[in-house]
């Protein structure tokens, strides 16, 4: 059975291509699925169902990520509609899900012995605003830091926020809990404000200065990871250099960059002045370079410091990888630390740093 993006956007290709498939199913069909499998269990030829309302999906999910973290989805959908992106026409407006069932699902997963909630969305900043009328990330944050805490040990981290809705109730929900990672993930795409209007984004150089001044002045100490996008189309040599010397004066403790992607449907594959494959890609390596030399810069400042870890495997009996609140799953460092005695997987340990690389840090446990 095939579903997600791709299944809804391209049905009929993926029948033709992956002939041994039995079902392909959008992404508003995902409750109707029990009475699909059962329909080709029954003998019923190949399936198609593409269609549907966009909905919040309800019940009990099942954990499939290993280890002690989860991502928690807090949103289905956008209403940013960004130039070069095809999430809307393909998920749907923003629909947010109620307090309550995040609340109920969070404290499934802590009693389950997970320790990390990454909250997730399309854009996660935007939380609440459909149902209460308003952004209530902040109050979600406080009623799930509190649920957190009661129970096991558990971190709070928050990924994919819009710079213009960084409120500072935000920011004062991040520094008063413990237990929310002094970590966000802003993908700010660009700072010319050119390139910015014509990606359709709302934020502009000055607003985006004053966001991340705000930050860091409310959360000392917070790890800001963003992502940048080379070669939108009109992107200039000189729109380009502003990318790296601005890159370069904030020093982003995370980030990551993407070279350009035209996507069947969006405003941006019509634009002019389209930038040429190899020069989007070219931009990025060398913004990426750029990175190298920032990232082992602020991974040595925490040389000689005791770090909380999360354990998340053990390479032998005495060497262990794990990752810090500064650190998302799958896209930052880890930690890579000794200990004499052994430390199961999704358990916390001080590890005191003694080394760092570009990307990881190296520790022993104390």
């Amino acid at each position: 059975v095939v579903s997600g993006c791709l299944s809804q956007r391209y049905p009929d290709e993926i029948f033709e291509e992956i002939p041994e498939a039995v079902a392909v199913i959008g992404v508003n069909e995902y409750g109707a699925l029990p009475g699909i499998i059962k329909r080709i269990t029954d003998g019923s030829p190949r399936i198609m169902r593409v269609g549907g309302e966009p909905g919040v999906l309800t019940g009990e999910r099942k954990l499939l990520t290993p280890g002690a973290t989860a991502y928690l989805k807090v949103a289905e959908g956008c209403d940013n509609r960004c130039a070069y992106c095809a999430i809307p026409m393909i998920r749907g407006p923003y629909r947010s899900v109620p307090k309550e069932t995040l609340a109920l699902e969070a404290a499934r997963l802590s009693a389950s012995g997970v320790r990390e909630l990454v909250l997730i969305a399309q854009d996660v900043s935007a939380y609440g605003s459909d149902i209460y009328g308003r952004p209530a990330l902040a109050e979600l944050l406080d009623e799930l830091a509190e649920l957190a805490s009661a129970s096991a040990p558990t971190w709070i981290r928050l990924m994919y926020c819009y710079e213009e809705r960084v409120t500072d109730e935000l920011l004062e929900a991040i520094a008063r809990h413990d237990n929310v990672c002094k970590y966000i993930d802003i993908p700010l795409q660009h700072i010319s404000g050119g390139v910015l209007a014509r990606m359709s984004r709302r934020s502009t150089r000055s607003g985006i200065e004053e966001t991340l001044a705000k930050l860091r002045a409310a959360v000392p100490g917070i790890a800001i990871r963003t992502t940048f996008m080379t070669g939108f189309p009109g992107e200039t040599e000189d729109d380009f250099s502003e990318l790296m010397d601005f890159a370069a004066e904030q020093r982003f403790e995370r980030l990551g960059v993407f070279a350009y992607s035209p996507e069947e449907g969006t405003r941006a594959v019509d634009m002019p002045d389209q930038v040429p494959r190899e020069v989007a890609e070219e931009r990025r390596d060398v913004l990426m370079r750029q990175q190298i030399d920032i990232s082992l810069e602020a991974n040595r400042r925490f040389i000689g410091r005791e770090l909380t870890t999360l354990t998340e495997e053990s390479e032998d009996e005495t060497t262990f990888i794990g990752r810090t609140e500064y650190d998302a799953p799958e896209i930052d460092g880890s930690v890579i630390f000794s200990s004499p005695e052994p430390i199961s997987p999704g358990t916390f340990a001080r590890v005191r740093i003694t080394d760092a690389m570009d990307y990881d840090l190296v520790g022993e446990a104390v």
